[in-house]
């Protein structure tokens, strides 16, 4: 058993691949495992109850401490009596909110260090990311370490990631504190809750047939356990006496499989291990970037009102368009890290670990779940009033849109009297709501708490990084544009310009009035034809592709004979 001072600490340690890293060092004894999460207590999964975990912490060689990150206090009470800290912490990367990233991967990481040096404790390694070094637009093929930060990120989860990293290797030295950034690419394995169950959704959306991009795109993956395997290199490199310390302290090292493959060739692999069919139509990323951009848009708009973070963002499109594998030489040097499972078999232990999500296991549950139509609008309010689940909300809103319609667009007044007549109907609806009685023939009145009409101080600042992160994005897009090097963004551009040159064409009136029934019937129809739909998609697509086929077959035929 563990010595009474061998403690250690992690932070985030229920999450996916902090999990496997608290079994291993229970089961390599190395270490009393203090285990730091937000819950107020532990929850162990019935596997975990009668596993290490669970007789760990009824031995008393395992505790779990509730903790904050962004309170410092919490940690210091933590990290009493620890040797070293694995600071895995960090918020989900699909929700793209720069202040609670900034919160937690930035201040919080400072906590982090600062509870680090008061207490004395010797080690501190940091679970970063390869994002760190990723811009969303070039392709990183085998990277190494000397690659430097961009001037953008892909989203505010890699820009955070890479403060915090810089302000780990910073600390090192600061009173007797080692340290050292672990950047772990893509990490696969059983428990994972993110990567195989959006795949099995996707799949069963009818999503998962699409490759965005050429498909070539290689990258590199990492079973969980040689992700917890090398946290424990990076101790042990960091506890080593003379140069091995002074070689590993200081720096970040990538962590891979050390097997690049090709990503869809990867989600294949996976998806024919659990029953689903292989992803095989082609969709060019400048068609289906604007899409992406327009879906994030309207969840701008409609994200506080129920609609969910949806899975077409444009930064999800980069990551899985653009190669991104790197070279771990430097962590087989300086950590003497090398895989202890190998792709293979760790792809096989992960498709073994979901029997749960076989394609045999969903089809009597498939029509049970929500309707394709209904997961593109988001399953919440919006997807409830546009497939008229709840008709009384769909009437409701259907009368304000005609309303407007009659009031503002069909009257053609200027945008002065509009929103003149806007503001005038608004005050008085609202004083007339305002002087009913609490109970009108039997009903009740409900009357609108002030509430409605305060703007927090956080969505104020929502908004304004909202605009700022636009106004961002279109600065780097005129960039690379300068810099004549990327044809992938200007076809981009162009196509986007091109579809709002022909949506120009129409006048307000006829956009107004086509969107009003498109929305109220085309996802009714797709709702309840899904399949036809689908069957007719694949169907035209499948003769498109003949038909590009043979024309390019002509083609060449023909100027081989010129």
């Amino acid at each position: 058993m563990a010595s009474e001072e061998g403690w250690c600490v992690v932070t985030g340690g229920r999450g996916f691949a902090a999990r496997h890293l608290v079994e291993m060092l229970i089961r390599l004894n190395t270490y009393c495992v203090r285990i730091a999460d937000l819950g107020p207590t532990i929850e162990l999964e019935p596997s975990e109850q009668l596993g290490l975990l669970g007789q760990a912490l009824h031995s008393g060689r395992a505790q779990y401490v509730s903790v904050d990150l962004r309170n410092k206090a919490q940690l210091l009470k933590a990290f009493e009596g620890v040797e070293a800290v694995f600071h895995m912490a960090a918020p989900n990367s699909s929700i793209n909110n720069y202040q609670l990233h900034y919160s937690v991967s930035v201040e919080g990481t400072k906590n982090v260090i600062d509870a680090c040096v008061e207490l004395k404790v010797k080690r501190l390694i940091y679970t970063s990311s390869p994002s760190v070094v990723f811009d969303g637009v070039h392709g990183i093929n085998n990277g190494n370490e000397s690659l430097p930060y961009p001037p953008s990120h892909n989203d505010h989860y890699s820009a955070t990631k890479a403060e915090g990293e810089a302000l780990v290797i910073k600390a090192n030295g600061t009173s007797g504190l080692l340290t050292c950034c672990i950047r772990p690419s893509s990490i696969f394995g059983p428990g994972d809750r993110l990567l195989v169950p959006s795949l099995v959704d996707a799949a069963k959306a009818g999503k998962s047939k699409f490759i965005i991009g050429d498909g070539n795109n290689v990258y590199d993956f990492t079973y969980v356990e040689n992700v917890a395997h090398a946290h424990i290199c990076a101790d042990r490199a960091l506890a080593s006496e003379g140069t091995i310390s002074e070689k590993a302290a200081g720096q970040a090292y990538f962590i891979t499989n050390m097997e690049s493959i090709k990503f869809w060739e990867f989600m294949s692999l996976i998806l024919e291990g659990l029953g689903y069919q292989r992803p095989s139509i082609k969709i060019p990323v400048f068609v289906i970037m604007p899409i992406a951009h327009l879906v994030e848009w309207i969840y701008r708009l409609l994200g506080p009102y129920g609609m969910k973070v949806p899975q077409l963002t444009p930064s999800r499109i980069r990551l899985t368009s653009c190669t991104r594998s790197f070279d771990c030489s430097k962590a087989k040097d300086r950590l003497d890290y090398a895989p202890i499972i190998t792709l293979q078999e760790g792809i096989r232990r992960t498709i073994e670990s979901y029997p749960h999500l076989r394609a045999e296991n969903q089809l009597k549950f498939e029509r049970e779940g929500p309707s394709k139509a209904s997961v593109y609008l988001g399953s919440g309010r919006v997807a409830d009033t546009l497939l008229w689940k709840d008709k009384k909300q769909t009437f409701t809103t259907l009368l304000v849109l005609i309303a407007i319609y009659v009031n503002f667009i069909a009257s053609e007044n200027t945008f002065i009297t509009a929103l003149t007549k806007l503001l005038l109907y608004s005050s008085i609806g609202l004083f007339i709501h305002g002087i009913l009685p609490a109970r009108i023939l039997g009903y009740t009145v409900e009357k609108m708490p002030t509430s409605w009409f305060h703007l927090s101080e956080d969505m104020s600042d929502q908004i304004a990084l909202s605009v700022a992160s636009s106004w961002n994005f279109a600065v780097n897009a005129l960039k690379s544009l300068a810099e004549g090097n990327n044809w992938e963004l200007f076809f981009e551009v162009v196509f986007s310009l091109f579809v709002l040159s022909f949506l120009g064409a129409f006048s307000l009136k006829s956009l107004y009035t086509i969107g009003l029934i498109l929305a109220f019937i085309a996802f009714y129809v797709y709702e309840k034809k899904e399949e036809d739909i689908d069957s007719l998609f694949i169907k035209t697509h499948t003769f498109g592709c003949k038909l590009k086929s043979d024309l390019t077959k002509k083609f060449l035929t023909s100027k081989k004979i010129d």
